[in-house]
């Protein structure tokens, strides 16, 4: 078997970390630009993270750089398997006694979406954008987060695709709606091991009672906004009193 050619370690106590991912890549140049990508989240920066900001370069004019095209290969061209990444990633959050979920914390469902011009992109369609508050064009992505009241870290995230992206539209058998990601990725966080307390979500996900009905079906108890307009049922005594839940310790 070829000996592994060594990689230049991550900053710090960085490279401890980032060492736990290298039998996930099989390249030096994966574990590279791993490396890189990691310690461009962490720097300060004072403009949003693209990957000029990620590299330290210039916004624009900065695009060709190396250290740019070799870090934009990484995460778009590189055969690296994201989902066992993000399973390594997730193993180790829940191994760590400092932020181990415990059954007092939530699971928070939610969907962000980010402007995207064109048609080819994968995902990329004409949606309601929750970031910028209006329907555009742009990607959707529906994620889930483990919080307390002092620590929240993502777990999941599957990006939605909208019907024209199936051979048979909505009737396809790929197709799936945000309400049914969510709730695979609701049963994917119990399946992981992951205690929480409860789901939560917005009333986007709380007005729907097919979605409450999976999270139901699957035992998995729910706190859940819900529009003024959305009537609600509970018998006589319970009707304005809802049953208190008790304090966290």
């Amino acid at each position: 078997m070829t000996r592994r050619v060594p990689c230049p370690p991550a900053p710090g106590p960085l490279e401890a970390y980032a060492a736990r991912f290298d039998d996930l890549l099989s390249t030096l140049a994966q574990r590279r630009g791993f490396r890189e990508y990691l310690a461009g989240l962490l720097l300060p920066r004072d403009r949003n993270k693209t990957l000029t900001c990620l590299a330290g370069t210039e916004p624009l004019v900065g695009a060709q750089h190396a250290s740019v095209q070799r870090l934009q290969f990484f995460p778009s061209e590189s055969t690296w398997d994201h989902e066992r990444v993000n399973a390594r990633r997730v193993e180790l959050l829940l191994a760590d006694p400092a932020t181990a979920p415990h059954p007092r914390g939530v699971l928070v469902i939610d969907d962000s979406g980010d402007r995207k011009d064109g048609k080819a992109t994968a995902h990329v369609g004409r949606q309601w954008l929750g970031r910028l508050g209006k329907t555009d064009n742009g990607i959707v992505t529906v994620t889930t987060c483990w919080a307390d009241e002092s620590l929240y870290y993502p777990l999941h995230a599957v990006p939605y695709s909208p019907a024209h992206h199936f051979p048979k539209g909505k009737s396809d058998p790929d197709f799936r709606t945000k309400l049914q990601i969510a709730a695979e990725l609701a049963r994917t966080a119990k399946a992981d091991g992951v205690a929480f307390r409860a789901v939560a979500a917005d009333c986007a996900y709380g007005d729907q009672d097919g979605f409450r009905r999976q999270l139901a079906a699957a035992g998995l108890p729910f706190v859940m906004a819900l529009k003024p307009s959305h009537g609600t049922w509970a018998y006589g005594k319970d009707a304005y009193t809802p049953p208190s839940m008790p304090p966290v310790p």
